[in-house]
């Protein structure tokens, strides 16, 4: 069986895929509420299902990759190698939504944690990788390779 290996992406390229993605929901979300959905639903209600189900698509549908991580060539994939189940999408959105109270510790925890993983990321068990477009790629953990015998992702 082939061994893939993937590099993680750097901070800076997911910096500016979580850029193109929220600036993609805010669109979307300000043409909601200009539609009158706040006034039905509220702001923060509509906000986080749209965020979630953003997610929750992309994840799980799009191969792990939301807009912004096409763009930025990266994509989302479980620690074990396996695929982002639906929950696992959805928790990881919540972990947007904790990592920024706390002095945005959360997101910048991802500058010094070892593998690049925001909370967002230990709470759902992630690692945001860089897509090879020519097809090979590895899991680099710690500046070692993580082993897998199957990936879900490229057949």
């Amino acid at each position: 069986m082939e061994t893939r290996t993937y590099q993680l992406a750097d901070i800076g390229e997911r910096f500016i895929a979580l850029i193109i993605d929220s600036l993609i929901l805010g669109m979307v979300g300000g043409m909601i509420g200009a539609g009158g959905g706040n006034l039905i639903f509220g702001g923060s209600f509509v906000g986080f299902i749209l965020g979630a189900a953003y997610q929750w698509y992309f994840l799980t549908r799009q191969n792990g990759q939301t807009p912004g991580k096409m763009v930025m060539n990266l994509r989302v994939v479980k620690t074990d190698g396996a695929p982002i189940s639906d929950a696992e999408a959805v928790l990881r959105y919540v972990g947007y939504l904790i990592n920024s109270p706390i002095l945005m510790l959360g997101w910048i925890w991802a500058l010094i944690d070892a593998n690049n993983q925001g909370w967002h990321d230990k709470i759902a068990s992630t690692y945001v990788v860089k897509v090879d477009c020519r097809g090979g790629e590895t899991i680099a953990v710690s500046g070692k390779a993580k082993r897998k015998n199957e990936d879900p992702y490229f057949e």
